[in-house]
């Protein structure tokens, strides 16, 4: 039975009252996450359905660019910096890759696992859902996690933070309590105004009814 929705300018209006447009979040990324959201919560496969996290690559490096929203209550509970794989860009992200050793970042829909100790302390294990897009995120050990060089200090001294081996890398300072936040089968949306992307990704092929709604939790 397909989980009820509400009309699309309540959706709107999250979008409008926490106002992640002025915050930089621009509202392709936020209604295209809002679509694969609904998608997967009406298939199932959302455990943690309270929060969505949308990465926002048509942001540079030294944006703010993860935004996690909590759906139930309509609150930005997290705005921070987030790192791109190295082989994607410098200060952008225009480079994108499913392959192993690629180091570059996938877009798409994940769906967050399970937590683990890793060599960047606590991690957050990503499962692509789009296949030839993200599938391979388990195999190519594409993981959140913190990092030192993902912080204002590197955008001072380089213009642009560190970048990753793929992984989008978040700040050390908070990345255990954003990955508390996610832990657990929620939705991460890694978007880019890619016409690639979002040319073949059947995530964003569905029902409009489903696309211009937000869901009730």
């Amino acid at each position: 039975m397909p989980v009820p929705t509400i009309a699309s300018n309540s959706k709107s209006m999250v979008y409008d009252s926490l106002q992640l447009g002025t915050m930089g979040l621009s509202q392709d990324a936020f209604m295209y996450g809002m679509m694969g959201f609904n998608r997967l919560l009406n298939n199932g496969k959302l455990h943690n359905d309270s929060v969505i996290a949308i990465v926002d690559f048509s942001l540079p490096s030294t944006q703010k660019r993860l935004f996690v929203i909590d759906i139930k209550n309509g609150r930005l509970l997290f705005n921070t910096l987030v790192s791109h794989g190295k082989n994607t860009g410098k200060l952008n992200a225009t480079s994108f890759s499913n392959a192993t050793n690629s180091n570059k970042s996938s877009l798409g829909f994940y769906i967050t696992d399970n937590t683990y100790q890793g060599e960047h302390g606590l991690s957050l294990r990503l499962q692509g859902t789009e296949k030839g897009i993200n599938d391979n995120a388990m195999h190519r050990g594409i993981v959140m996690h913190g990092a030192s060089y993902v912080n204002e200090d590197f955008i001072s001294n380089q213009g642009y933070i560190g970048r990753s081996l793929g992984c989008p890398a978040i700040p050390d300072e908070i990345h255990r309590e954003v990955i508390e936040a996610l832990k657990g089968g929620a939705c991460l949306f890694i978007y880019s105004a890619n016409k690639n992307y979002i040319a073949h990704s059947k995530m964003l092929k569905q029902d409009k009814t489903l696309a211009m709604s937000t869901p009730v939790l």
